[in-house]
Order: C-alpha cells, then structure tokens, then sequence
C-alpha cells in the first residue's frame, strides 16, 4: 500500500487508540465543489507531500499488530475511496489471513450515495469485510463541526457523519 502518513498510535479520528493510515490520492471535490483554492483543503499539506511510504500489506498489519496499544485501524487523509481494490485487499488480507476483526473506521470525503457499490462490497457477507465503518460527507470550510457518537470525536463539518456499513 502506498501512503503519505502511517502514525502508529494516532489519538484524534476514533475514539480507540488507532493506527492511521493516510492514503495518497484525492480528486480535491471537496474543495472544487465549493469554487475555493486547493488550500482550502484541511489535509492540504499532504496534497504536495513528496515523500512515499510503499509497504506491503503485510508489514503494515504485522506492525499493528505488534503494537499492544492499539485496537483499531483508521484509514484516511486524503481520498481513500480513489483506489478501493487496494482498500478492500488490505482489509481482506487483516481479514482472512490474520484473522482479525479490529475496527477500521474510512474516512471518506464521498457521500453514502455516490459509493453505494462500495459499500455494497463490504455489506456482502461472503467477502468477510466486517467491522467497517465510514466517516461519509465532504469537509466544508467555514461551517461548525459536529461531534459523532459512533467515532467519538468531532467532525470538522456538520454534514460529516460516520456509519456502521458491515
């Protein structure tokens, strides 16, 4: 998986001690859709970032799994959802060949609708894709955030909502 960010012990995007993973992809509709510079964008600085973590799937979830403080995966930063075949063979592989049934909460700037296939994916039981759940809705600058009971923090939009999905 290529990333952009991966902080082991992340304490601010679920309310379990987390490792996040921030992916290096987005299409910026966040900030499109709203006519607004790129700068706009709260996960701007990751925009530019030049430097690539590439890690196998492998090593990623054996360094989560080595560590005793966390209890869950956060995947995130930019746009997750740009590559979703390497989201699904990362949680199929923490999944079915280390069978592990941790929370991963997807940060996604997509709203429910716009990735019903997506969401479809996880939902069918016989790819063994539980324990998800998504953050939906894009980030709107400007507008007063909103504290989520089911991720345990405050999103930075009011239209942001998370999302048991399987």
């Amino acid at each position: 998986m290529k990333l952009l960010q991966m902080i082991d012990e992340d304490f601010t995007n679920y309310k379990q001690i987390s490792m996040f993973l921030g992916v290096t992809r987005c299409d910026g509709k966040c900030w499109r859709e709203c006519g607004l510079p790129e700068d706009t964008c709260q996960n701007h600085d990751m925009y530019h970032a030049t430097t690539i973590i590439d890690m196998s799937d492998d090593d990623i979830i054996q360094r989560y799994l080595d560590n005793p403080m966390t209890s869950a995966i956060v995947i995130g930063g930019l746009e997750p959802f740009m590559d979703p075949p390497e989201i699904y063979n990362f949680i199929d592989t923490l999944r079915n060949k280390y069978h592990n049934n941790d929370t991963i909460v997807i940060y996604t700037g997509y709203n429910s609708d716009e990735i019903d296939m997506v969401i479809k994916k996880f939902q069918d039981s016989k790819n063994n894709l539980t324990n998800i759940i998504i953050k939906f809705g894009r980030f709107v600058p400007g507008v007063e955030g909103i504290y989520d009971p089911i991720l345990g923090v405050t999103l930075a939009s009011h239209n942001q909502y998370a999302q048991k999905v399987s």
